[in-house]
């Protein structure tokens, strides 16, 4: 797939717009609009996305869709809060007509988002953005257009929506991202597991293997291209290396007598780090993703696994119960002593680094039950953001400031599905509506 992103002089026109109103002093003087990411925030910014118009009547349907996924993802977000268009007391009938703010700062829309959408040659699908900050009366940014064909109009809108999403808030965005998960079907005593794709919202799922063999934990690599799981094939768990493009697989580590699983990328894309048990004994490796000779990175008479990277390659996050319990210990990423950094009181695991640098995600079971919680890469400033019967698997969103896990629900008809929390812990965890029952989710890296 093919996605164009031209910049557009759209300035120009919004500056002339601008011109054309009222000058009030208090909205000249207006600050610029922007949502800081803290803990504090707790009103959404209010916003509105009246329908993009359809240059042509081919464009009408793609107009209604795009307009849709582009309010949804940024509600989604908990961060910013949609005036319905009924609500809407102007009306936006030409991407080039002049806005008038006062309509809408009626409604204390804080931002709007216009757009349009038209039908190139070939049957592609062009489509063009605008950002305005309401109250100060300016446009925010230059307007943008995006080119593909109509089948990726999803990753159109999503676009779009990361676009906004970055020029509100500084940060980039995660709605243009897929994520890979073991989608389950059969009863808990007999679970049939198969790798599927799917974008980042559960649309436009599909299946990488079929059900005759249990795959667990895929990750993916910092350029999306590979995949990396856990598979048990042979009877025994291997991990297997596999091409998102050609859907070719390989295993990666197979040295006799051993199991292999927990494998993560490293920031380089070609080294992978994992868990190789031999003996009765469990530590953690690393191996290029070419092959060659794993290199054994702890040696401890404990089980260490769910190894994790941090963002610069520099150190390794991992789980091991060598205090007696499941803890978190962080090492260089070369090997050497680790340190632990879980104090708190229950078991830790599953530790995940931020795409930022500055946090890491865990899984936690405490006074039976089980928590997705974030500290500091010191351990300090512990936060739990979910509790239930069973969340566990944390994997974060590329822009470091929403993260995906498994909850399962009690009980023998329980399932598994597949949530996400912001890290502020203030909105309750949302569904990722895929087919089915789902677990051990991963998110890939923003599409190119």
């Amino acid at each position: 797939m093919t996605l164009t992103r031209v910049m557009t002089p759209l300035c120009v026109l919004a500056a002339a717009a601008a011109l054309a109103l009222p000058v009030a002093t208090a909205t000249a003087q207006a600050a610029p609009l922007r949502i800081e990411i803290t803990e504090g925030v707790i009103e959404p910014l209010p916003f509105a996305v009246p329908g993009f118009i359809a240059e042509t009547g081919a464009a009408a349907e793609a107009a209604a869709n795009i307009t849709r996924l582009i309010a949804q993802d940024l509600s989604g977000t908990g961060l910013f809060r949609e005036i319905p268009a009924s609500a809407h007391i102007g009306r936006v009938t030409s991407f080039d007509a002049p806005i008038q703010y006062p309509d809408w700062r009626a409604i204390n829309a804080q931002a709007l988002v216009t757009g349009s959408v038209g039908v190139a040659g070939g049957g592609r699908l062009v489509v063009k953005f605008r950002l305005f900050d309401v109250f100060s009366g300016q446009q925010m940014g230059e307007g943008l257009q995006f080119v593909g064909t109509t089948a990726n109009w999803r990753r159109m809108a999503h676009k779009v929506a990361d676009a906004v999403y970055a020029r509100i808030t500084g940060e980039t965005g995660y709605f243009d991202s897929r994520i890979v998960f073991v989608s389950e079907s059969g009863p808990k005593n007999d679970r049939r597991k198969r790798l599927a794709v799917a974008d980042y919202d559960g649309a436009n799922q599909s299946y990488l293997t079929d059900s005759s063999t249990i795959v667990i934990a895929p990750r993916f690599s910092p350029q999306g291209d590979r995949i990396v799981f856990t598979s048990f094939g042979t009877g025994s768990a291997r991990i297997h290396v596999m091409d998102t493009a050609t859907g070719r697989e390989r295993v990666l580590a197979d040295a006799p007598g051993t199991t292999t699983f927990s494998p993560r990328f490293a920031p380089n894309g070609r080294t992978v780090v994992f868990s190789q048990e031999q003996g009765g004994n469990t530590d953690i490796y690393a191996m290029d993703i070419g092959g060659g000779t794993a290199t054994r990175l702890t040696s401890a008479p404990s089980i260490e696994t769910s190894p994790s990277y941090s963002p610069d390659g520099g150190q390794i996050a991992f789980e091991s119960d060598r205090s007696g319990t499941p803890q978190i210990y962080v090492m260089p990423a070369s090997g050497g002593e680790p340190r632990r950094i879980s104090n708190g009181r229950g078991r830790y695991g599953t530790p995940v680094w931020s795409p930022r640098g500055d946090l890491i995600a865990f899984t936690k079971q405490l006074d039976g039950r089980f928590h997705i919680g974030v500290m500091r890469t010191d351990g300090s400033e512990e936060r739990l953001l979910t509790a239930s019967f069973l969340d566990e698997g944390p994997t974060w969103a590329p822009n470091g400031r929403v993260i995906m896990f498994t909850r399962e629900t009690a009980g023998e008809g329980g399932e598994a599905g597949l949530f996400t929390v912001d890290i502020t812990g203030r909105n309750a965890p949302r569904q990722v509506p895929v087919q089915g029952a789902a677990s051990d989710p991963a998110w890939s890296p923003l599409l190119p």
